[in-house]
């Protein structure tokens, strides 16, 4: 063994939890090896990785993060793996106490924490800045952790509202053909944010929250003229804001409030007209107190098919854009 290289034997006692770690197959252990040029040996409940120190040491780490997710959800095991592998051969691995860091806890008793490096980033900027824009693709955890952040603020009396809003974008169906009175036909353009509410509040509390004015979902429209002090306010689908619009939003910012504006640039249904949050990005970049984190396929937390969906539309935008 050279002077630069290293052993490290790492016991794993749970079968279960050592066959997650291993694959099936050993696929794991495989691919460990070949991304990171080590020797892995399982042997009953050792796990033994040599080669040079760096990428020991990295793979160490990167199989204490692979232990804290063989006991989350099944669903979220395959891609938060796949996340784990392809941050840890740019950055450091997030350590297994990181991964552990409950953000939230759910109605049903589910632990929400960060899946990524940029989820962390996302939660350590909402907790240090008074407004931070969070940008990327469907399903990457912008618009829930913000929720998830904004009803702990609320709990812990660091503000005392919670404002939630959205822009009412017509995007293939007109609000006059939606059944209703203009609340009910506004209603479904909000309903993602409720839903997010509903997963992180029994429902007698989200209610007796919202009468007492505590917590509010609404619009864009509703914002203008308001000065909002106190309050925890996210601005979601914001890449379908006009500019004169999210100019309008960042300045109801009031005493003691932050905002979080999140959205996905590739999926803006204005017509003819640039995104209020395109712009914004562009003028308040080095603005002191804005924190800007960007989300990628990798961050994708739900179903495996839709990081593979966003990489499709990606590579098809790209081989389609003009010359």
């Amino acid at each position: 063994m050279s002077a630069s290289a290293s052993q490290i034997t790492i016991l794993i006692p749970d079968p279960d939890e050592m066959m997650f770690v291993a694959g099936d197959n050993e696929a794991n252990i495989d691919r460990l090896e070949r991304e990171f040029g080590v020797k892995i040996v399982s042997r009953g409940a050792e796990l033994r990785i040599s080669g040079e120190a760096p990428a020991v040491a990295r793979v160490g780490d990167l199989v204490g993060a692979m232990r804290t997710l063989s006991g989350r959800d099944q669903s979220l095991r395959k891609p938060a793996l796949e996340r784990l592998i392809g941050d840890a051969k740019e950055a450091p691995v997030a350590t297994p106490s990181e991964m552990r860091e409950v953000v939230a806890t759910t109605t049903r008793g589910k632990r929400i924490s960060p899946q990524s490096d940029n989820q962390r980033t996302y939660i350590e900027a909402i907790r240090k800045h008074d407004l931070v824009f969070a940008v990327g693709p469907a399903g990457t955890g912008k618009s829930f952790l913000a929720v998830a952040m904004g009803v702990a603020a609320l709990r812990d009396r660091k503000v005392s509202r919670l404002i939630l809003t959205r822009p009412a974008v017509e995007a293939g169906e007109r609000l006059g053909f939606l059944p209703g009175d203009l609340q009910e036909k506004i209603d479904p353009y909000l309903r993602p944010l409720y839903d997010a509410l509903y997963e992180l509040m029994p429902p007698e509390r989200f209610a007796r929250a919202t009468e007492r004015g505590e917590i509010e979902v609404a619009p864009l429209a509703y914002m203008r003229g308001r000065s909002l002090n106190e309050a925890f306010i996210i601005l979601d689908e914001a890449q379908n804001t006009t500019a004169p619009q999210m100019k309008m939003f960042l300045t109801r910012l009031g005493f003691g409030s932050q905002a979080v504006v999140t959205g996905d640039v590739t999926q803006i249904d204005l017509a003819g007209e640039k995104s209020g949050l395109v712009l914004a990005r562009e003028i308040l970049r080095d603005v002191e107190g804005i924190a800007m984190v960007d989300f990628n396929d990798r961050d994708v937390v739900r179903h495996e098919l839709v990081a593979r969906i966003v990489r499709a539309y990606d590579r098809f935008e790209k081989g389609n854009a003009p010359k």
